[in-house]
């Protein structure tokens, strides 16, 4: 198997256990009786050490090649959704989001940086966009296995399940040494990473993918929330983020194709405008059908994002530094993670849901302006 499609299965796996798992610590906290307070603290957990250790395992990434520092993730991830299998108490889901957050950015800075090392720089568009398949595919298949795990066997099971996701990438990362692709002998000196920040292209690519986070999260908290409002059905709403789901997978299939004929920067400079624009109806809709297709077309949008801004950040990276860069963009992603939703969910107590989609409609034409502009 080529190493891109193998770290593609792999990320496919990781990704639907880490995803799955935020499902399964959320309904098993209900289960325990937190509060929805102590719920949201216990997702932010899962987003503070990847927040705090981006740069740093980008770091050893670039020391040590991707294979290590993937393998470590992998282990201390599928320890982490263990410990509140075994021991089924809100002390240990923390516990759990800690090492499960802790794990995953292991894994996937360097996957991502070993993504951009796989080829040549001509086929760097092509295996971003493959490896978005297996992110995209996590995001469905995760929620989708735990919540009928849950359903059928109780919470304890649900973890087990995603713990099975996680061994297959533990044996293949193990015995394939192909996947030390990545390492730099450059990259012994100790350096300051915000220095990266004074390279311009670079620095308007991260600021990018930081913008585009914005208009991610806040589609994905907000239109239960909108839903909800204008009295649609769990399941409705459901269909509604498998429609943006769906198209994020499509686009991706699509993307080398794109960027062959017109261009990195144009076909994300497009992509994000044409996000700004059918984000700007959005709350005034209650159409079902119509809320579909402006799912689906945001969907197309925002899909282009992680490949193409991987792709952008890695073109710009300094030599021996891919790794670091890759960390640097991963913490500023997390920050808007974290600080967005809570941000919008003061805008939307004080003013609506509306102005919160507006705003991802303006971080999404921001975006599009800053790339036309670097192109």
């Amino acid at each position: 198997m080529q190493p891109i499609y193998l770290i593609t299965l792999n990320t496919l796996l990781v990704q639907g256990a880490h995803i799955g798992s935020r499902v399964v610590a959320s309904l098993a906290a209900l289960q325990l009786g937190a509060s929805p307070f102590t719920i949201g603290l216990l997702i932010g957990v899962y987003a503070v050490f990847p927040l705090m250790l981006g740069v740093y395992s980008g770091r050893i990434s670039d020391r040590l090649g991707a294979r290590r520092p993937m393998l470590f993730g992998i282990v201390l991830l599928t320890v982490g959704l263990t410990v509140p299998a075994v021991w089924p108490t809100l002390p240990m889901l923390f516990v759990s989001a800690v090492l499960i957050g802790t794990g995953f950015v292991f894994f996937n800075v360097s996957n991502q940086t070993l993504g951009g090392a796989l080829g040549t720089p001509d086929q760097r568009t092509r295996n971003f966009a493959t490896l978005g398949l297996g992110y995209a595919g996590g995001h469905l298949i995760g929620p989708v296995v735990a919540g009928y795990t849950i359903d059928y066997l109780g919470h304890s099971y649900g973890y087990l399940i995603l713990v099975s996701f996680t061994l297959l990438p533990i044996v293949l990362i193990a015995i394939d040494r192909r996947l030390d692709a990545g390492k730099s002998t450059q990259a012994t000196q100790r350096r300051n990473t915000f220095e990266l920040l004074k390279v311009p292209l670079l620095r308007r690519s991260i600021i990018v993918s930081g913008l585009i986070t914005t208009g991610w999260d806040l589609f994905g908290f907000y239109v239960p929330i909108y839903g909800h409002a204008i009295g649609l059905s769990a399941s409705t709403i459901g269909n509604i983020l498998g429609a943006f789901a769906i198209a994020t997978f499509i686009v991706r299939v699509l993307l080398p194709r794109l960027t062959r004929r017109y261009g990195i920067e144009p076909v994300l400079a497009a992509a994000t405008l044409s996000g700004a624009v059918l984000f700007l109806p959005f709350p005034m809709v209650t159409d079902v059908p119509l809320l579909f297709i402006l799912a689906f077309g945001i969907g197309l949008a925002l899909g282009c994002s992680q490949p193409l801004t991987l792709n952008l950040a890695y073109n710009h990276s300094p030599a021996g530094r891919s790794g670091e860069v890759t960390g640097l963009r991963l913490t500023i992603n997390n920050i808007m993670h974290i600080g967005v939703p809570v941000a919008a969910g003061g805008l939307a107590a004080a003013i609506g849901v509306a102005p919160v989609f507006w705003t991802s409609a303006v971080a999404l034409a921001v975006s599009g302006y800053l790339t036309r502009r670097a192109h």
